[in-house]
């Protein structure tokens, strides 16, 4: 049946044989090793936090009354519950890791050189995006240990001179955490990053897509 739906759209708009030419053609080098699939796995995490983010959203409640309150109703009794918020847990930090093992396999095989320069630029943007979303979303829970690490982390800032202090009260939205930080940090983690995320993505792809992988050693 799915078939057949396929075929009708494809009577229409003939996509089938371009998402041959261009996705299931497209030429890799020999010898291409599993290092090469760290960079799909981290891909593949970002997806898996997109739908549990989406499925958490239906529930959270960025506020300092309800955050916690609703994070502990969705571990505890929404059914699902545990094991979307345990899903998103996981991938979140799983995705550090693997962005970080796919940023290495690049610098040791030499993949950022001439024509590729740009390919490593937006990687590190996107470093850069996974590393915030994580500093973002630590908050979110609104317990004691997600408070203390976000006020270290958002107290950090304020060593740098001229701007420090302007940097720390803008992410706190005042002078301490309340409020407006969970408040701000749920549209970056929720809005911001994501577009971010979406427009880098597509450059990356992009990219790779023009100039190929990159040969093993």
């Amino acid at each position: 049946m799915i078939g057949r739906i396929i075929d009708v759209f494809d009577r229409r708009f003939k996509f089938k044989d371009d998402f041959k030419k261009n996705v299931l053609d497209h030429p890799v080098p020999p010898r291409v090793n599993f290092t090469y699939c760290f960079g799909g796995i981290t891909f593949l995490l970002y997806v898996l936090l997109l739908v549990t983010g989406i499925a958490a959203m239906f529930f959270y409640v960025p506020s300092v009354e309800h955050a916690f309150a609703t994070v502990e109703y969705m571990t505890f009794d929404l059914p699902l519950g545990n094991i979307i918020r345990g899903i998103h847990h996981w991938s979140a930090n799983l995705m550090v890791v693997f962005v970080c093992l796919h940023m290495l396999r690049v610098f040791v095989y030499g993949a950022y050189k001439n024509p590729r320069e740009f390919h490593w630029v937006s990687g590190v943007f996107l470093l850069g995006i996974t590393l915030a979303f994580s500093f973002t979303g630590y908050l979110l829970p609104w317990d004691q240990k997600a408070y203390w690490a976000t006020k270290v982390g958002v107290l950090m800032p304020k060593s740098i001179p001229l701007v420090g202090d302007f940097i720390t009260r803008l992410l706190m939205g005042g002078s301490d955490l309340g409020a407006l930080t969970i408040s701000r940090f749920f549209a970056i983690h929720v809005v911001v990053l994501p577009i971010l995320t979406a427009v880098f993505l597509v450059a990356h792809f992009l990219m790779i897509r023009r100039t190929g992988i990159a040969k093993p050693l």
